[in-house]
């Protein structure tokens, strides 16, 4: 069964994340599902707007780290990639739906949707340097360039969680919306983009969407040293705290 739902009406297709009890983290399968979905989207001329968002109580909690912890020798790539080249490709708008927690790639895949629409109560959090990880999905250009060096550098070489009010001042996020008016907001503003002339919408999105070389080309070298991170000891002793529930041996982070 899959944990990516795909419906298609109105010339909208959308996304769902549903594995809830698992606050929709994700795995390999989801990963390919979402690609193929939204090449789908961009091959489909009948299809003017994607809407990510996940079912239950959260966006997503990013990876799943016992399914990624397992992966030898960047065997989880080749699905997260697929996923991360079709959105940073996607011909048509990408509209997110945010609620819960937004960890990880649950950020930052936002960078790449054209707009963001969250809860209130939203938590945002890149915890790859807890992890002895390393930034992805182009996040070390692009973060830089939205909210600033200084900015973009707590988020990421602090990995603390922050919140909807900041994201919004700093245009990780579009607009911030009361949970009960959520749903009915971005499902307007998905309706209203599908109403558009849509070789006016896919160019205006295009002529924006300026810097894909460069994008591409960061997230292949924040690739590289993500995998190499991942064999370091601290990602291990991050990966194997987190598998048996223990405390991180902080002597091992060096």
């Amino acid at each position: 069964m899959s944990k990516v739902s795909c419906k298609i009406d109105a010339g909208i297709m959308t996304l769902a994340l549903d594995r809830a009890d698992k606050k929709n983290a994700l795995t390999r399968d989801m990963y390919q599902t979402l690609a193929d979905g939204i090449s789908n989207a961009s091959e489909n001329q009948e299809i003017k707007v994607v809407l990510i968002r996940g079912n239950g109580d959260c966006f997503t909690a990013g990876n799943d780290i016992s399914d990624f912890a397992r992966g030898d020798d960047g065997e989880h790539v080749a699905e997260t990639v697929a996923f991360m080249n079709a959105l940073t490709d996607c011909r048509v708008p990408v509209v997110a739906q945010v609620h819960g927690l937004a960890v990880g790639i649950g950020t930052t895949m936002l960078l790449h949707c054209d707009l963001v629409y969250c809860a209130p109560e939203t938590k945002f959090v890149l915890p790859f340097i807890n992890l002895g990880l390393v930034p992805e999905y182009a996040s070390s250009y692009l973060l830089p360039r939205l909210a600033g060096h200084r900015k973009a550098s707590e988020w990421l070489m602090l990995g603390e969680p922050f919140g909807a009010a900041e994201a919004a001042q700093f245009g990780l996020v579009s607009q911030i919306v009361d949970l009960p008016a959520l749903e009915n907001k971005v499902n307007s503003v998905c309706q209203t983009l599908a109403t558009k002339p849509v070789f006016a919408l896919t160019q205006t999105k295009s002529l924006m969407k300026n810097e894909s070389q460069m994008i591409h080309q960061q997230i292949n070298v924040e690739l590289d040293v993500f995998l190499e991170a991942m064999g370091t000891e601290a990602a291990q002793e991050a990966f194997d705290a987190f598998l048996h529930k223990r405390p991180v041996d902080r002597a091992k982070f060096k």
